[in-house]
């Protein structure tokens, strides 16, 4: 026997904290390419190594071994054959993996099951080709072993088809229970921190499945009872709501929502815990979405809102919408919370998984990935069959600061833009847009020339451009992060040759200030 212990995921979880998730899941009719996109944010303080496996052969008597939370080993089986795999966002099928943690009801948290969100999803990337295929390797592996970790929403889609799977523990009394259902051909899906799937059919299985004890668990304890004639939904029973928990989480998923589909006119109510009605777990946009709509879906404080986090008091003299945690705070018995965005400072890494049906697979899966905030990073494109990944992507060290690391030179540019936001943002901006739109440019020729190579030339290739891309893009923010240091230097602002102005606050905060502190700058004359 060869056990191997996979100790994906386990460091991040145990040292640092982890500031929840934000999932958009866009389906082929719903996009103007006819890609499917599936977007991941990973938000929490980490820096993340992004790395490749390669694809390998296993003999018969080949294991895995996996701890609980709580210390204990299981021995998993191994499979004959395992996909390549980028990080545990990508196959070299074109599948792809997210998530977003729900918690829900956390008597059900079994910490002693050894397979945790983390450990599922890697596994469906190096044992499935497609979605479906991904959640028949998930739900076996929790029903043979056991689910060791809280509430789970999870989006995995191929370039066919796209899914959100839902799960929870059972809290000893079975292995998991789960929902799945296939997000509509034409429709947008998306998730943040709360369970989306509520009623759902008992007899579609092309478009559902489901656990066997999804609802006789909840019958079980209580919770749901089939003699009154309610219906019964998953998320209501397992992730009951919050005001304050919706706020946090439906927030999002409203934002998207209203900007993908202006047409459907959502009320921000059900966010702030003022309705019972959820919003839709599926919409369709108002126009089909292409690559850039997906970058700007998830590059949002909720600007031109009620909710905008560039104005008021709080986002201070230069509009900026980053709040330090922890969110909420209360007084005389009285919660109060800022709001939480989409794109947030706290965000470790973020990938767009663009999954082509059209293409061969090692040229129709890439992910564009960027670290940090998704308002400031820079998304480059990785095909999934590359053998390498960019080296400053790979490196980096949380306590250490270095401009080898990628992180290191985006979160440098990122923190540094937080003392005078609003200007140094543009400038960060520009840089952003015109280097995705290099790279955009750039696609239909690479993929041509790609298209023309066999396949043991291509992916070659494929790796060369996407290492350059990956090098490039730090390249480019580190020096934008020496370009940001000089221009804005002890509170002046350099002109674009280099004359040194004073530029103070603006109007509206000069009037802000005497209106909240009236007369104390006056000047008296003698």
């Amino acid at each position: 026997m060869k056990p191997i212990i996979l100790t994906f995921f386990t460091i991040f979880l145990a040292l640092t904290p982890v500031f929840a998730c934000t999932n958009l899941i866009v389906t082929r009719g719903a996009s103007s390419d006819s890609a499917t996109y599936l977007v991941y944010l990973n938000d929490g303080e980490w820096l993340y190594h992004l790395n490749n496996t390669p694809a390998k052969d296993h003999g018969p008597g080949d294991s895995l071994t996996f701890k609980s939370l709580s210390g204990i080993e299981y021995k998993i089986h191994q499979v004959p054959h395992t996909y390549a795999i980028i990080g545990f966002q990508m196959n070299e099928h074109q599948l792809a993996i997210g998530e977003t943690t729900f918690t829900g009801r956390e008597e059900l948290w079994d910490k002693d099951k050894p397979l945790k969100y983390w450990d599922l999803m890697g596994l469906a990337l190096l044992r499935a080709k497609t979605a479906r295929e991904a959640i028949g390797v998930i739900t076996s592996l929790v029903e043979t072993y056991g689910y060791g970790s809280e509430g789970e929403s999870f989006s995995i889609a191929d370039p066919n088809e796209a899914w959100l799977l839902e799960m929870i523990g059972t809290g000893g009394k079975g292995r998991a229970v789960w929902v799945a259902r296939r997000v509509p051909d034409g429709s947008i899906t998306a998730h943040a921190n709360h369970s989306r799937i509520g009623e759902f059919p008992l007899d579609d299985p092309d478009n559902c499945l489901y656990s066997k004890n999804v609802i006789n668990l909840a019958v079980e304890m209580g919770w749901y009872n089939p003699d009154r004639g309610e219906p019964f939904r998953f998320n209501d029973i397992y992730d009951p709501p919050s005001p304050e928990h919706l706020k946090y989480t439906e927030t999002r998923v409203w934002s998207i929502f209203r900007r993908a589909a202006p047409s459907l006119n959502l009320s921000p109510d059900y966010c702030r815990g003022k309705t019972n009605e959820p919003y839709p777990l599926f919409i369709k946009p108002d126009r089909k979405l292409n690559l850039q709509d997906v970058f700007s879906l998830i590059r949002d404080h909720y600007e031109g809102t009620e909710f905008d986090m560039t104005t008021g008091l709080n986002a201070g003299p230069f509009g900026n919408p980053n709040r330090p945690r922890p969110l909420d705070w209360k007084k005389n018995d009285t919660l109060y919370s800022f709001e939480r965005p989409i794109s947030t400072y706290n965000t470790a890494f973020s990938f767009v998984a663009q999954l082509r049906n059209y293409l061969p697979d090692d040229i129709g899966g890439i992910a564009w990935f960027g670290v940090d905030d998704t308002y400031t990073t820079c998304y480059f494109p990785i095909y999934c069959s590359v053998t390498s990944i960019p080296e400053p992507f790979t490196k980096g060290d949380i306590n250490r600061y270095s401009s080898e690391s990628a992180w290191w030179a985006f979160n440098f540019a990122a923190n540094f833009a937080n003392g005078r936001y609003r200007d140094m943002v543009n400038d960060i901006r520009k840089i952003q847009h015109k280097t995705e739109q290099q790279f955009i440019n750039n696609q239909p020729s690479v993929e041509e020339k790609a298209m023309a190579l066999s396949k043991e030339e291509r992916i070659p290739f494929l790796t060369n451009y996407s290492d350059s891309c990956g090098n490039l893009v730090h390249q480019r923010w580190v020096g934008l992060g020496n370009y940001l240091v000089t221009k804005y230097n002890d509170g002046y602002v350099k002109d674009s040759i280099g004359r040194v102005r004073s530029v103070g606050y603006p109007p509206d905060w000069l009037e802000l200030i005497i209106k909240e502190e009236p007369g104390k700058y006056n000047v008296i004359k003698k």
